[in-house]
C-alpha cells in the first residue's frame, strides 16, 4: 500500500473515531484535530506543489518550443534558399553531377507543372462533382499525353536538385 492511500485510511480511522468518542464536536475542530494527528495534508501539500512545479515546467516548454519552432522556420527557410543558390549555379555552369563525400547532387529535369491560364475556359469534366474543384492532376495527365485544353498549358519544366546521402 502506498503512502498516499495508508495516509487516507489512517485520516479516516482517526476522524471516525473522534466523532464516535464526540458526537458534538464540531467540523472546524474535528479538522484542526485530526489534521494534526495525522500526515495526510502534508502529502497532499507535497503532491499539489509537484503539480504547481509540473504546470511552471509545461508553460516554460510551450514557451521554448514557440521560440524552437520559429527557429526551425528559420533553419527551413536557410536550407531551401541555400538549396536554390546551390541549384542556380550548377545550371548556369551546366553542372550536371557534383559528387562529395558525403553526398551526391544532380540535376535532372523536372517535370511540367499545371498552370490554368482561365479557369472558365475548362471543360466541366474536368471539375470535380462537389464544390466547384479543379481536377488538376486529371488535367497535368491528360496536358503531360498532349491533348490540348482550353485554358491550361504545361509550364517549363524547372530543374531539380536532389541530394542523397549514402
Amino acid at each position: 500500500m502506498d503512502q498516499l492511500t495508508f495516509s487516507a485510511l489512517h485520516y479516516r480511522a482517526v476522524r471516525d473515531r473522534i466523532r464516535a468518542e464526540d458526537p458534538e464536536i464540531d467540523d472546524l475542530t474535528l479538522a484542526d484535530t485530526v489534521e494534526g494527528l495525522t500526515d495526510l495534508h502534508e502529502i497532499v501539500t507535497a503532491i499539489l506543489r509537484s503539480a504547481l512545479e509540473d504546470e511552471a515546467l509545461v508553460n516554460g516548454l510551450k514557451t521554448r518550443i514557440a521560440e524552437m519552432e520559429g527557429r526551425l522556420e528559420r533553419l527551413r527557410d536557410r536550407a531551401s534558399k541555400r538549396r536554390q543558390i546551390a541549384k542556380d549555379v550548377m545550371i548556369e555552369l551546366d553542372l550536371k553531377k557534383l559528387t562529395a563525400p558525403d553526398f551526391t547532387a544532380s540535376l535532372r529535369p523536372g517535370t511540367p507543372a499545371l498552370m490554368v491560364i482561365d479557369e472558365a475556359a475548362i471543360p466541366s469534366i474536368y471539375w470535380e462533382p462537389r464544390e466547384p474543384r479543379l481536377n488538376r492532376q486529371a488535367l497535368a495527365c491528360e496536358l503531360k499525353e498532349g491533348a490540348e485544353i482550353t485554358g491550361v498549358t504545361l509550364s517549363n519544366p524547372e530543374p531539380v536538385l536532389s541530394v542523397r546521402t549514402r
